[in-house]
């Protein structure tokens, strides 16, 4: 796996300029960068059509709801692959300059994916099974050129993160239909881990598995074979008097097999006052001390990350969050300093 004690971001960031993006990610966490996302540039940066970007023999387009599977490649989807084509350049010639032995591509999950795009009849793919394994396999083979691309570029073992915001909404059965007078049936939890291991054990890399949501199935990640599970550890639900004891139990459950997590620390818009890295440090500590495990181990089983993505923060607020990501990661690596 990557090395001890290091930290690295969880993929969008303010702005448009993608070298001004690549720059900032080489520059801050160069022992990991991870791809810029620049959503500020609209159609086509965003999470979704990211991804759908990537997709083989799968067509969507942007309708006022939502991103909706169409019969050909229109304009919106050129779009998104050229604003991919564009980072890509960017991240290429920055990682030139400093040769990383890692780096990170982030993609929307099949989970989050077919929840937010829709079919012609206007309902989410979601509701489809067949449907949902037919982008989860288009999804697994554009990212199999993905990877391979980018690990051709930069000479550096990719890791790609699968985003799946979406994945306790659709456990829950919260979703609503095209209609809002109902919701999508519920996805057993035993069906979901099995697409995301399918999809998992078809990529040649190693897989994160990010969700920032509240209260993330953070066992059913690690059970589908993620290397990694990344999670907002700001949220009420893992700190102080709120924390869920289910929540911490899974986070203990998955260090004890030695999975780590990306850990979000670091606020992703403006604090209060200005985060400390000893303040951040310490919450990682108190973690591990009431899970029962020794502090030394957290640079292994932790690589501090934003709570989410950067893009509502300004661009000093960005650049500051990515430096103390990887402050953080040496803290973990020396708690007695």
């Amino acid at each position: 796996m990557w090395p001890e004690g290091i930290g690295t971001g969880v993929g969008s960031l303010p702005g448009t300029d993608p070298r001004e993006a690549s720059a900032l990610v080489t520059g801050e966490t160069p022992e990991f960068p991870a791809l810029p996302e620049l959503p500020g540039r609209g159609v086509g940066a965003d999470l979704i059509g990211r991804t759908a970007g990537l997709l083989v023999d799968l067509a969507v387009e942007v309708v006022p709801t939502a991103w909706r599977v169409t019969a050909r490649p229109g304009r919106d989807l050129r779009r998104s692959r050229d604003l991919m084509a564009a980072d890509l350049d960017a991240f290429d010639d920055a990682c030139d300059r400093i040769r990383p032995d890692w780096v990170k591509v982030q993609v929307a999950g099949p989970w989050t994916l077919a929840a937010s795009v829709e079919l012609a009849s206007g309902h989410r793919v979601l509701t489809d099974r067949g449907a949902v394994r037919e982008f989860t396999a288009s999804l697994g083979e554009g990212l199999r050129a993905h990877v391979a691309e980018v690990a051709e570029r930069t000479g550096a073992t990719v890791v790609v993160q699968l985003d799946e915001p979406g994945l306790p909404a659709v456990l829950a059965g919260s979703l609503p239909t095209a209609s809002g007078y109902g919701t999508v049936r519920t996805v057993p939890a035993p069906d979901a881990e099995d697409l995301l291991r399918e999809l998992i054990g078809g990529i040649d890399a190693p897989v994160v598995v990010h969700c920032c949501a509240d209260r993330p199935p953070i066992r059913l990640l690690a059970a589908a074979g993620a290397a990694a599970v990344g999670i907002d550890a700001t949220r009420p639900t893992f700190t102080g008097a709120t924390a869920e004891a289910r929540l911490l139990d899974a986070i203990g459950e998955t260090w004890d097999e030695g999975v780590p997590l990306l850990l979000g620390l670091l606020p992703g818009t403006a604090p209060a006052r200005e985060p400390v890295v000893g303040d951040l440090a310490r919450a990682g500590y108190d973690l591990a001390d009431r899970l029962g495990f020794d502090r030394r181990r957290l640079a292994r089983l932790a690589v501090p990350t934003p709570a989410c993505g950067l893009a509502g923060a300004s661009p000093t607020g960005a650049r500051r969050a990515l430096a103390l990501s990887r402050e953080l990661g040496r803290a973990f690596a020396d708690p007695d300093e």
